[in-house]
């Protein structure tokens, strides 16, 4: 496995127009990492509610359990 480094020493010896491909599907990859980890935190959310785990609050009642 090559170190950080190395990785960018790589990344670094690529054509300008590579580069900014590299980045754009480095910048996409990680956009759709979130979106799942979002749907599947709202999925396993709403499946709490459903059962009785979570009930309703206001963004008040939020902030001030934060703030606590």
């Amino acid at each position: 496995m090559k170190s950080y480094g190395q990785v960018i020493d790589s990344i670094e010896a690529l054509p300008d127009e590579q580069q900014e491909s590299l980045l754009d599907l480095i910048q996409k990859r990680l956009a759709e990492r979130r979106r799942a980890a979002l749907i599947k935190s709202v999925q396993e959310a709403r499946k709490e509610f459903k059962s009785g785990k979570l009930r309703p609050a206001s963004p008040a009642d939020i902030m001030r359990k934060v703030l606590a």
